[in-house]
């Protein structure tokens, strides 16, 4: 899923000299890094620079700023979270041999602020780590309901993971009214802390207007406004095989489900024969699916639909990921799925298995 989509990369020239207020220095050094030869520094999930150590396993990077930043170092399986300000010198030290979280750090007060919740992040990213580990050794040879069972339970685990950590980034940020509190925030996960997100971002309207990367997270943060849950969903116009025009608005009425798939996504067409059950069970109720498919092909599209038996209602403009559903609909990967209430609002989103099952269970009587 998903790891801190609001951290924007910017590409920038690398400065030696002395320092100056248009630039930030990390130096320091990384005790019994073993076989490991390389540090890297990041901002977000892009690499901006990397480098071999020098003597006594030393390291500089030094680099063009005009803005506070959010970075991160990375050694090995190690990440180290940072926040460089302009004319900046910031010293650190790490021991491989000792926790990720012992670390020191100085000559930038920011950076220390963030320590303590940078020890959070590193947990749920080891718990995330391992609960992955664990799925993918018991999936190995697993049959296709049984992986899907599998993944609702590990979902649900992580689940309560991630709750517990949106408090965390929830609570650090209210103390915190800096670049560090915007920190926490930018790494939650909007899959599951959607609302959180949108509320720091209009308490931070006015705030921080000179800083790029706030500034592109609130931009960020109002297309996710847009299609989150309580919202209307946009209008959708597109056509069947048959060349037949259809509207998502025609759709009021029902609980309906807007499933975003291809004939080539393996996950999608694994979902199919829930929908297929859940579709028999509940159309009768209320309940409808509108599938819109990213194929190219109408052939593979219509082959598709037939093996796979879906008798709902299905369209596609036939432009894949140029479609303009992709942008309007926030569609990042495939399989995508909305739920919309009878008056086209959106009440959940990405069920699949047994949450779409409980959902409709508690949801259609």
């Amino acid at each position: 899923m998903k790891k801190a989509i609001f951290l924007v990369a910017g590409v920038v020239g690398l400065m030696f000299g002395c320092q100056n207020k248009e630039q930030f220095t990390i130096e320091g050094n990384i005790e019994n890094p073993g076989n490991i030869k390389v540090i890297s520094l990041y901002e977000g999930d892009t690499k901006l620079d990397s480098m071999f150590f020098s003597d006594n396993n030393k390291f500089q990077f030094v680099r063009q700023a005009s803005q506070s930043r959010l970075l991160s170092l990375r050694v090995g399986k190690n990440r180290y979270d940072l926040i460089a300000s302009p004319g900046e010198t910031i010293s650190f030290k790490a021991d491989l041999h000792k926790n990720v979280n012992d670390y020191l750090v100085e000559g930038s007060e920011l950076s220390k602020t963030i320590q303590p919740f940078a020890r959070e992040r590193n947990h749920r990213d080891y718990v995330q780590d391992s609960l992955q580990g664990v799925f993918s050794k018991l999936t190995a040879n697993s049959t296709t309901d049984e992986i899907e069972k599998l993944r609702a339970e590990y979902k649900a685990k992580f689940a309560d993971e991630l709750r517990d950590y949106t408090s965390k980034a929830v609570d650090f940020s209210a103390k915190h009214n800096d670049l560090a509190g915007f920190y926490a925030i930018s790494t939650l996960d909007p899959e599951v802390a959607e609302a959180e997100i949108i509320a720091y971002a209009d308490k931070i309207k006015n705030e921080f207007t000179e800083n790029r990367y706030v500034t592109q997270f609130k931009e960020e943060t109002q297309k996710l406004k847009k299609m989150a849950i309580g919202q209307p969903a946009p209008e959708l116009t597109s056509f069947t095989p048959t060349n037949k025009e259809v509207k998502l608005s025609s759709f009021k009425g029902k609980y309906t489900l807007v499933d975003f798939w291809a004939s080539w996504c393996m996950p999608c067409r694994q979902e199919n024969p829930n929908l297929v059950k859940l579709y028999n069970a509940y159309h009768t109720k209320g309940f409808d699916i509108l599938s819109v498919s990213f194929d190219d092909n109408p052939g593979s599209w219509m082959r598709a639909i037939a093996d796979d038996k879906l008798t709902w209602t299905h369209v596609s403009d036939l432009k894949a990921w140029t479609s303009p559903v992709v942008i309007d609909y926030r569609v990042k990967a495939l399989p995508t799925s909305y739920i919309l209430d009878p008056n086209g609002i959106i009440v959940a989103k990405n069920l699949r298995g047994e949450e779409l099952a409980d959902f409709l269970k508690k949801t259609i009587k």
